[in-house]
């Protein structure tokens, strides 16, 4: 009796009580890009490795089709790939094919990654705020 009245006091007040809460926690919910998007011409293509480019990818989906347009997309700075592009085919079954030969496959000494694009939401453009975060129109102080 005497040991569990000495460490009720050597503990925070509080802190020994309760294991557990009446708090309840719901995980997040799932994020969208977790479905499958919808067949399209257009292919999202990650893991890229920072030596790829837009030609080698060109190189590497052009076996499983005409491939109308490819992309890598590079840092402004220094010129790398940021490790994903895009690759656009001429007719769905030639995209379908390029998932199939590229999905987890080695690019560059990468595994990449290859999935039907999720077509772009509509933003509105940005407002132009003199770069200073704050509307042209309001008064400044």
């Amino acid at each position: 009796m005497a040991v569990r009245a000495a460490a009720a006091l050597a503990a925070p007040r509080g802190l020994g009580r309760r294991l557990f809460s009446n708090f309840s926690f719901a995980p997040p919910p799932t994020p969208a890009a977790a479905t499958p998007s919808e067949p399209s011409t257009n292919l999202f293509v990650s893991g890229l490795s920072k030596r790829t480019t837009t030609e080698g990818l060109r190189e590497a989906f052009s076996k499983f089709g005409e491939v109308l347009h490819a992309r890598v997309v590079t840092d402004r700075v220094s010129g790398y790939s940021k490790g994903f592009g895009f690759v656009r085919y001429a007719t769905l079954e030639q995209a379908a094919e390029g998932i199939k030969g590229m999905d987890g496959k080695f690019l560059d000494g990468w595994v990449i990654f290859a999935e039907y694009a999720k077509p772009r939401t509509q933003q509105p453009p940005p407002e132009n705020n003199g770069g200073y975060g704050v509307p042209q129109s309001s008064p400044r102080y």
